[in-house]
This record gives C-alpha cells, sequence and structure tokens, in this order.
C-alpha cells in the first residue's frame, strides 16, 4: 500500500496531480487507514504513470479517460484505439501547419521592424492593427 506521497514519488508526479486525478474520476478514490491516510494499491503507479505518458502524447484528459476505457475492456479490438491516436494526429498536424504559419509571418514582421524610432511607426504594430 502506498500513501499519496510515495505514489507520486514512484509515478513521476506530484502529490496534487493525484488528487486532480481522482477529482477527475481516472483514479478510484483510495480505501483509508485506521489513521485516515490514503493507501493506495502497487498497480495505481502504472495506471498514473499511463495517465502522464498519454498527456505527453497530447491526450486531454477526456481522452485519456477514453484509453483507459478501452484498455478495461480485455475483448476489444484495437481499432477504437487506433481511432482515437489517428484523430489526435491529424490534430497535432494541423497544428504544427498553423504554428508554421505563424512563424512565418512574425518572421517577416520581426525583419521588417529594425528596432529603432517609434513604437507608433513600428511596422510589428502595424500590423496588428
Amino acid at each position: 500500500r502506498l500513501t499519496r506521497g510515495s505514489l507520486a514519488r514512484e509515478a513521476g508526479v506530484h502529490g496534487e496531480t493525484i488528487r486532480f486525478y481522482e477529482k477527475r474520476g481516472l483514479l478510484r478514490k483510495p480505501a483509508r487507514s485506521a489513521a485516515g491516510y490514503r493507501e493506495y494499491p502497487l498497480e495505481v503507479i502504472q495506471r498514473v504513470r499511463f495517465i502522464k505518458r498519454a498527456q505527453e502524447l497530447g491526450f486531454t484528459l477526456s481522452e485519456v479517460q477514453q484509453l483507459l476505457a478501452l484498455k478495461a475492456n480485455r475483448r476489444g479490438g484495437s481499432g477504437a484505439v487506433k481511432a482515437l491516436a489517428h484523430e489526435k494526429l491529424t490534430l497535432i498536424e494541423q497544428k504544427i501547419r498553423d504554428l508554421k504559419r505563424m512563424k512565418a509571418a512574425l518572421v517577416c514582421l520581426v525583419e521588417a521592424c529594425d528596432g529603432k524610432g517609434p513604437v507608433a511607426e513600428c511596422p510589428i504594430i502595424a500590423a496588428m492593427e
């Protein structure tokens, strides 16, 4: 059995992250010891690591909840998992395209501004007006 602090350390997260995951329903409310401390089973470490890794891959907590439900369904196929991952990949690719457009526009604006003169004559400010 693990306390919230030891679970957080083992899983590589902050203690408040554990509390947040509980509130979001990603972790079950743990049993309590006679002294009132939360006691988590060891297998929760893997669940927290799974959640964090999914977040690192760009999945929202709602999507993580879906992944956990799919993972729990041992009889289900991986098609739904692949579809969710493909949807996330498409969204990430769109964000990359958007960021590249923003970068190109900003590069042009930075090159157009010599950094001298009054703000009222700044081409960066003018482009935003």
